[in-house]
């Protein structure tokens, strides 16, 4: 059975890094990127254990294994990863509400649980594990990987713009 929570303990933290590592963009082929997605951005456990320490991470555990997790991200790291920079910054065009979001900061389920509504039950985790006075979620997605802007669409995201940063297009979405 598949129980959802947010990561408590280093061996959690250092589980999502490692089915982070199974997904990377970098480190799958071609034809997996397109059918499967993938992961862009690659954290360290500094980044992720202080992430972690101001919302807790929202995880999918089975037989004490993480199979899917998904990044909160506080405003107040939007310095803290190159790559994300831009993503602040386009949010802070768009949201009125400066401190009534969180940023997802990535999501992942592991291959053999694919399919079985962990995506959509992390989201609704995430949901429910908000802080006080938050009420949004908001993230971004490659242009290029279509089945995680396809499957971002069926939990309810809405895309709120599109914009370039570098040679990649991303869409920003959020969920209310």
């Amino acid at each position: 059975m598949i129980t959802y929570k947010q990561a408590s303990t280093m061996e959690e933290l250092e589980q999502i890094l490692a089915l982070q590592q199974l997904n990377l963009i970098k480190n799958i082929s071609e034809e997996e990127r397109k059918n499967e997605g993938f992961l862009t951005v690659e954290h360290d456990m500094d980044i992720l254990k202080t992430m972690n320490d101001v919302c807790g991470h929202i995880i999918a555990v089975e037989d004490d294994q993480v199979v899917g997790f998904a990044l909160c991200m506080h405003r107040q790291f939007a310095n803290s990863i190159d790559l994300l920079r831009p993503m602040f910054e386009e949010i802070d065009k768009v949201i009125e509400n400066k401190n009534g979001y969180m940023a997802m900061g990535q999501i992942c389920v592991a291959k053999s649980h694919r399919g079985r509504g962990v995506f959509r039950n992390l989201y609704l985790t995430m949901k429910e594990k908000l802080p006080e006075g938050i009420d949004t979620i908001v993230t971004e997605v490659e242009g290029k990987n279509t089945r995680s802007l396809a499957a971002h669409a069926a939990v309810g995201f809405k895309t709120i713009n599109v914009y370039a940063s570098g040679e990649l297009e991303w869409h920003l979405i959020i969920l209310q």
